[in-house]
């Protein structure tokens, strides 16, 4: 195969890609407004991508919040400016990085649990048993999983923000000898709503993307357990290039909204 011709063949396969899953996400939110509900997968997805992934946001948030408050300080401290650094940290927790590294470390466990999990459904022929049986499977098994976690990735990222603060308030108090209140007054006075709003709808736009491509990828598995490692594997690579991607233009469509 020519150069030219492989370079129109992957388009052509990138475009047919992009087409099924921009379908498959019209659907599900054209079944979501329509009958039958199911109530009860929705609530058993949240408890598992949402409520299972605390443990993981925990070290996330606190983690983050050290590291940041640390390397900004002594980096901010060659200029006097140590007073800055509850400002610099709790803006960039809110705008981006509590939304984009939450989501970009949940995506593996989100994205390769959903591609799993539908994954072998579909090769041990369930997922046609479900057909079988009157019921769509969009309806059972894509739509509780996308609001899981599009419910759930923004109240991940508020948990993660917030013990990003309490981490950074951590080494301000150890390594600047900086009052808890002076900290959280820069912290308050810095941070405004559409900071705070801003991570929350990034959040949301992710834990869909990432719900999304792994139910999508995980219903055209094939070739038995072997498919299902590739499946989980690509689910987890394109996820986190999504999101990559997605935060630049999220990121500046915000910047010229708010004229910040």
């Amino acid at each position: 195969m020519s150069p030219p011709t492989h370079i129109f063949t992957k388009f052509k396969n990138f475009l047919t890609l992009s087409g099924e899953i921009s379908a498959l996400f019209y659907n599900a939110i054209k079944c979501s407004f329509s009958r039958p509900f199911y109530l009860n997968r929705l609530a058993d997805q949240i408890k598992n991508l949402g409520v299972g992934s605390i443990s993981i946001t925990i070290v996330i948030g606190l983690t983050m919040g050290l590291i940041m408050t640390l390397n900004f300080g002594y980096g901010l401290k060659k200029f006097g400016g140590v007073l800055y650094v509850p400002s610099v940290v709790s803006l960039s927790l809110a705008r981006e990085m509590a939304p984009f590294f939450t989501s970009l470390i949940i995506a593996g466990r989100i994205g390769s649990g959903i591609a799993a999990e539908i994954g072998a459904m579909n090769v041990t022929q369930q997922v046609d048993a479900i057909r079988a049986l009157g019921t769509s499977p969009l309806r059972v098994l894509v739509v509780p999983r996308f609001w899981a976690s599009v419910l759930s990735l923004p109240l991940l990222t508020t948990l993660s923000f917030a013990l990003g603060i309490l981490g950074g308030l951590i080494v301000c108090m150890s390594e600047f000898d900086m009052s808890v209140g002076f900290y959280f007054h820069k912290v308050f006075w810095t941070v405004r709503p559409e900071d705070y709003i801003s991570g929350l709808v990034k959040s949301g736009v992710f834990g869909g993307i990432i719900s999304i491509l792994a139910c999508h990828k995980a219903l055209k598995t094939r070739d038995g357990t072997r498919g299902v490692g590739d499946t989980t594997t690509w689910v987890v690579v394109s996820s986190s290039i999504c999101i990559l991607i997605t935060n630049f233009f999220i990121s500046k469509l915000f910047l010229v909204f708010w004229g910040q």
